[in-house]
């Protein structure tokens, strides 16, 4: 990366001889000399390296902004800034207009924030003079400000307290502004979280202790690196940023992601249907079937072959059917719901029953999968269809009144917005929903990323979760619309009043056992949301809830013994009584789940060949749908 006396071109039409200390491919701690807890790490030792390396780094920024620039001229980028900023704005404004109105309310607010200034002023007067300081208890603990110097230096232990009172009191305001609605008041804390997320002082490199000694030791080499990296992002996003979270070469679908051995046995216009090989000489008699979500491609669910829970369900001897979604183009803008449960979830029934002769499956819903397969079981109740004997719902919603906060970004003037940009494309691009996605953990999906990949100018590490979460997928914009309408919207399936079919839909209509899956830290699929949907099914319910969130909750293999679940058999009453009373079990949900499959049927047969007798094999696992790149 860094190479000691290196000749490098400055950009400004001459060879510069640019010195770099020994080491500086790693971190800080490998500078010769170099004392982080000392003040010689600030002082900057070689002015005459450091400008140069700036004016490098700025040239590369030049080229990050020339990128952006051109593809917004050509019209290939869209603009979708001005709708959130629109939103952001109005949204705020009705914050505002409650603590501006009354002249009282604006010297209460404005008193609360000065008397937190002073008191912030008079610690750090106090630790300049060496005397010892005791931070108040309200001031929250927060891994961003890790770095001694956050607290040692009294320069950044007054900013980080100054930018932590000011996020607080912001947030504040938010929660105690009366007369909003708890959708404006959703969206106000949201909009405040994303606003002091960017503007911590930890993303800056001034304002940032390591990120500061970083480029003292590097003589700026650092952001000479990161801005190359940011230009390269840009350059890949075709003119929007493209943040990477992982080393993308060292992945590759089919080598050493998604390694499950299967052939793609059926394939429609918005599927492929996998089979899987047999791992046993024996397999229950009911095959398997699971439904992803179509906002993300499935091998999240056969990621590395110890992550994979495609390949544990395969060796505990299940037939495995996996639908893969085809990731969406201007083709498909017209596949709608009905679409993606004719020709994906009754499709792939229709091709486990020719692969394997069973007409009745155990099906799995992951996600937005599960809610398509929530409707897709009202709708076979409605017409005696009993193919799907049991049900398992992984984070899945199917009453919305709780939903995540996703719900921030769609109300009926949103909505109207995406309409209107995916009737021009046909479809919702890839990089729409990542981005939405990543916002609801900016402070650990976005902000540490850019300070560690274009300011620390660090290449992220490999890492095959972030390798498949930049993995996006387009929306179809008749899908697209119909979900976000129906479920986040109107919540029309809760109520019993989803049409699909030429039928209303009602799940009290669905009697098959169901086992439901929430994970106790899920920031999309909420637990109380999951277990307040449960109420709605006409059968048994087994609520579990498992440790961690939306992803780590679901991807958890027993042999990590990592994370717990809980159990307490019906969901009934409230969400915290049930959880008070429920027992906690360590490790994996994995067993018990297949426990709770096989006491409903453990029949077993022969183990079975992708396709049977009847299919041939029209490619190997993992397919080709999930090969499309946005």
């Amino acid at each position: 990366m860094y190479k000691r006396n290196q000749i490098t071109r400055t950009g400004l039409g001459e060879e510069q001889l640019v010195k770099k200390s020994e080491g500086a491919e790693g971190g800080p701690g490998e500078f010769p000399g170099f004392d982080p807890k000392s003040v010689e790490p600030y002082v900057v030792k070689d002015p005459h390296t450091l400008a140069i390396n700036l004016a490098r780094a700025l040239e590369h920024l030049g080229q990050a902004a020339a990128q952006w620039l051109a593809a917004h001229d050509r019209g290939e980028v869209p603009d979708h800034a001005a709708d959130p900023v629109t939103d952001l704005v109005k949204t705020l404004a009705e914050v505002a207009q409650y603590w501006v109105s009354d002249p009282k309310r604006t010297l209460e607010a404005q008193t609360l924030l000065l008397s937190s200034y002073m008191g912030i002023w008079t610690r750090t007067l106090a630790q300049m003079t060496g005397q010892p300081v005791i931070e108040p208890d309200t001031l929250p603990k927060d891994k961003r400000f890790a770095d001694e110097d956050w607290t040692k230096n009294p320069f950044f232990a007054f900013l980080r307290q100054a930018y932590q009172v000011t996020s607080s009191w912001a947030e504040k305001l938010v929660t105690e502004a009366d007369g909003l609605d708890d959708h404006t008041r959703m969206k106000a804390t949201f909009y405040v979280r994303q606003l002091t997320a960017a503007l911590s002082p930890a993303n800056f490199a001034l304002t940032n202790p390591e990120v500061y000694r970083h480029t003292v030791a590097t003589s700026g080499a650092n952001l000479v690196e990161g801005m190359r990296m940011l230009a390269e992002d840009m350059a890949a996003g075709g003119g929007e940023l493209r943040l990477r979270h992982t080393d993308h070469k060292q992945f590759k679908i089919g080598e050493n992601l998604a390694m499950t051995p299967g052939k793609v046995i059926a394939q429609s216009d918005v599927c492929e249907v996998i089979q899987y090989d047999p791992s046993t000489e024996t397999v229950l008699k009911r095959p398997l079937l699971i439904v992803p979500p179509w906002i993300n491609k499935f091998y999240i669910l056969d990621l590395t072959p110890q992550k994979s829970f495609i390949k544990w369900c395969v060796d505990q001897g299940h037939t495995v059917f996996v639908i893969s979604w085809v990731n969406p183009d201007e083709r498909h803008a017209q596949k709608d719901w009905e679409a993606y449960i004719e020709e994906g979830v009754e499709f792939a029934l229709e091709t486990v029953e020719k692969a394997t002769g069973e007409r009745q499956v155990n099906a799995i819903g992951y996600c937005v999968g599960g809610t398509l397969l929530a409707a897709t079981l009202a709708l076979h109740a409605q017409k005696k269809d009993r193919r799907i004997a049991s049900a398992t719902f992984l984070t899945t919603q199917v009453d919305f009144t709780l939903a995540g906060d996703l719900k921030v970004f769609v109300d009926e003037e949103q909505l109207a917005a995406i309409e209107k940009q995916m009737s021009k494309s046909g479809y919702l691009e890839g990089s729409r929903m990542a981005n939405a996605f990543n916002m609801l953990r900016a402070s650990e999906l976005i902000w540490p990323y850019v300070v560690s990949n274009y300011l620390m100018g660090k290449e992220p590490l490999p890492f095959d979760l972030l390798y498949w979460n930049a993995d996006s997928t387009r929306m179809a914009a008749a899908n697209h619309a119909y979900y976000l309408r129906n479920c986040y919207l109107d919540n029309t399936l809760s109520k019993g009043e989803m049409k699909l079919g030429g039928r209303v839909l009602s799940l009290k209509d669905v009697k098959v056992p169901v086992y439901n899956l929430a994970t106790k830290e899920d920031h999309i699929a909420p637990p109380r949301s999951v277990f307040k949907g449960s109420a709605l099914f006409g059968g048994p319910v087994e609520y579990v809830l498992s440790g961690s969130g939306h992803i780590a909750g679901v991807v958890n293999p027993p042999d990590k013994q990592k994370y717990q679940y809980w159990t307490n058999g019906k969901p009934h009453g409230k969400f915290e009584d049930w959880v008070a009373k429920a027992k906690e079990s360590k490790g994996s949900w994995w067993p018990h789940w297949h426990a709770w499959i096989e006491k409903r049927s453990k029949e077993r047969v022969d183990a079975r060949t992708p396709g049977g007798s009847a299919l041939n094999a029209i490619a190997d696992a993992p397919g080709t749908y999930v090969l499309e790149r946005v």
